[in-house]
């Protein structure tokens, strides 16, 4: 049984965050917080196996709370709660960075029925994954790797990256490693709703040496700049002329998501040929897997982040598993062997 502790100064969302993971059998509410001081001593008090604390909270708020629960037990799990805000999405990102280990989008409307199913879903399904990353790792059900050992036939003309649970930390790595004058350019999905993903990009941006942008409709791709996919938006690539340029839809949700990797991936697919590299790090699921088959198929490369590494080892071990990649390695090989790959085009 996984035991939580709900910390949120909202008697209506306590309420509704306890209702949905009471709908789950492996799942127990430990307790709940109307703050973080009474989160803090109940943490103490409880010991939970994961905590859902609020961003925003008056006198000592999520950020304050998050610092004092990680003095407490660096190993806690705590899963920020955001609202849908610029300043609350500031904010989880902050928390992010100082250790936080994952967060989720509050609804919009707590009466919307759908929004409230998929709040619910993404919130046991993020629960579940982080208390199960406790455990050993030679404890988990992974199958065998098979690595794809063909090798390239033609140089690569793109790096297509797909990321989701874990992703904001698992880019700063990832992203850092490319030099600046990166001659290639990057697109990337990372499960995130809107205006998350435009922050996402400005930190990114801010951080690493090259270019960061959330991607908008008709731009035309240029080397040494990551184009991260708008939240809500899939994001492809398509040819115009001699140029590639980036395009946005809402088309129907792939793996329960908008954006999705394996939208993107077809896509490069069908622009570059064999010249997509693809990489696919941590992330629930397995998002990104057809579209790295497609990527494969055309006789592309697939780098995927290795289990040890990954805060959700879902997306890269159906890539690994399926034996797609070319590479299973540690997040802070990855974007070396990127760069290696791109160096041997000669």
């Amino acid at each position: 049984m996984i035991r939580v502790l709900v910390v949120d100064d909202s008697v209506t969302i306590r309420t509704l965050v306890s209702a949905l993971l009471k709908e789950d059998p492996e799942i127990e509410v430990a307790g709940v917080a109307p703050d973080g001081h009474v989160g803090l001593a109940k943490f103490c008090q409880l010991r939970p196996d994961v905590v859902t604390l609020d961003v925003e909270m008056p006198t000592m708020d999520g950020l304050a709370t998050l610092q004092a629960i990680r003095r407490e037990d660096p190993s806690a799990v705590v899963i920020m709660c955001s609202s849908l805000t610029r300043r609350g999405a500031s904010t989880t990102f902050d928390a992010l960075a100082a250790g936080a280990s994952d967060y989720v989008a509050k609804p919009e409307g707590v009466h919307a029925e759908q929004a409230l199913k998929e709040f619910g879903a993404e919130l046991i399904a993020k629960v579940k994954a982080h208390a199960q990353r406790k455990l050993p790792i030679a404890a988990s059900a992974a199958g065998p790797v098979r690595l794809a050992t063909r090798k390239a036939k033609q140089k690569v003309e793109i790096v297509a990256v797909a990321s989701s649970t874990g992703g904001p930390n698992a880019l700063a790595v990832f992203i850092a490693t490319l030099p600046k004058a990166f001659p290639l350019p990057v697109v990337l999905v990372q499960h995130m709703p809107p205006l998350f993903t435009q922050l996402l990009a400005e930190r990114l941006d801010a951080s690493c040496a090259v270019t960061v942008r959330e991607g908008v409709d008709g731009t035309q791709l240029e080397p040494g700049t990551v184009y991260i996919a708008p939240g809500g938006h899939h994001m492809e690539t398509v040819r115009d002329g001699t140029a590639i340029r980036l395009r946005m839809h809402d088309g129907p949700q792939e793996n329960c998501c908008r954006p999705a990797a394996d939208v993107l991936f077809r896509s490069a697919a069908q622009c570059f040929g064999a010249g997509v590299l693809g990489v696919v790090l941590t992330g629930m699921g397995q998002d990104g897997m057809l579209g790295a088959q497609v990527i494969h198929a055309a006789g592309g490369q697939v780098l995927a982040q290795d289990e040890a590494t990954s805060v959700v080892w879902g997306m890269p071990r159906a890539v690994a598993e399926a034996g797609l990649a070319q590479a299973v390695l540690p997040l802070e090989e990855l974007g070396q062997e990127v760069v290696r790959r791109v160096q041997k085009n000669g």
